[in-house]
């Protein structure tokens, strides 16, 4: 048996970061980090589903540049600091925000859309102990 080629591949192999436990003791941290799934993992199943989840994103640069050609480079800085500040407008982290301010400096305030029917707060899976929620945005744990 050639030990050296088995040592040689084990020193080569790279670990993935997918797979490593993540928690402090070698175990995944479910309560912080929620349950791993491998579909999330995975490629996009359609061509259109990468332009779907970024599709504001590319609206927002293509308002930007529109704006930067029309008004100059001040009106493009000025919206995106008022769009960093509606988005540190949070509530308590167990608590759902509803950035109703960001909708309006966007303009999407008066649409009616896939995500405002079926995105419900109320009817989410997920919920958290609020006093661990808390104290982890805080760095206390």
């Amino acid at each position: 048996m050639n030990t050296r080629g088995l040592r040689s591949q084990l020193k080569d192999s790279v670990p993935v970061a997918g797979l490593c436990p993540q928690g402090q003791y070698g175990v995944q941290d479910s309560l912080r980090g929620g349950f791993t799934s491998v579909k999330n993992e995975l490629l996009p199943s359609h061509p259109l589903e990468l332009s779907e989840k970024n599709f504001q994103l590319n609206q927002d640069k293509m308002n930007f540049s529109t704006l930067r050609n029309i008004q100059g480079l001040h009106a493009p800085l000025k919206l995106q600091m008022e769009y960093r500040a509606a988005r540190q407008i949070q509530r308590l982290p167990f608590l759902q925000s509803s950035n109703l301010a960001l909708d309006t400096l966007r303009g999407s305030d008066e649409s009616i859309g896939f995500e405002d029917i079926l995105n419900d707060p109320a009817q989410s899976e997920m919920m958290g102990e609020p006093h661990m929620m808390v104290e982890y945005k805080l760095g206390l744990l």
